[in-house]
């Protein structure tokens, strides 16, 4: 499960690479996207865990897919909604007065993308190769 935290923290280390400024805006932002990124690969850690104990999958690349496919929607809806409440601030940032919500909506936004796909992409690959789900065996 430790491996899911990096999925928000690599926005953070390409926003000191790139030279990017680090404001109260922007912090928040990066902890919101550590949240709803942790939601996200839990719900889908959580559901190929469903799929192994209590639908008798066997653990390998078929079931992997299936998981991510079907959680492909919500993991999906979450960054829409988000990234659509946000896009206004976001378009607005260099306005007047929004001198930390516009930082929080870039941060988020731009967040969402790469995790998002990192979520879809990277996290079931991972599971595959490390992940040890085991059937449960209590007979009902």
């Amino acid at each position: 499960m430790e491996s899911v935290n990096v999925f928000a923290l690599i926005k953070l280390i390409l926003a000191f690479l790139s030279g990017g400024q680090l404001s109260l805006g922007s912090m928040v932002g990066f902890i919101t996207l550590f949240g709803i990124t942790m939601r996200n690969s839990l719900m889908l850690i959580s559901h190929y865990d469903h799929l192994v104990k209590f639908e008798n999958k066997e653990w390998n690349l078929e079931t992997a897919m299936q998981g991510a496919s079907e959680r492909l929607v919500p993991i999906l809806m979450t960054a829409l909604v988000t990234g659509l409440g946000l896009l206004p601030l976001a378009i607005g940032s260099g306005s007047a007065g929004k001198e930390i919500e516009g930082p929080l909506a870039i941060v988020i936004l731009g967040g969402l993308t790469t995790s998002t796909l990192l979520n879809l992409l990277v996290l079931p690959a991972l599971s595959l190769r490390f992940g040890r789900f085991k059937k449960n065996n209590i007979e009902m």
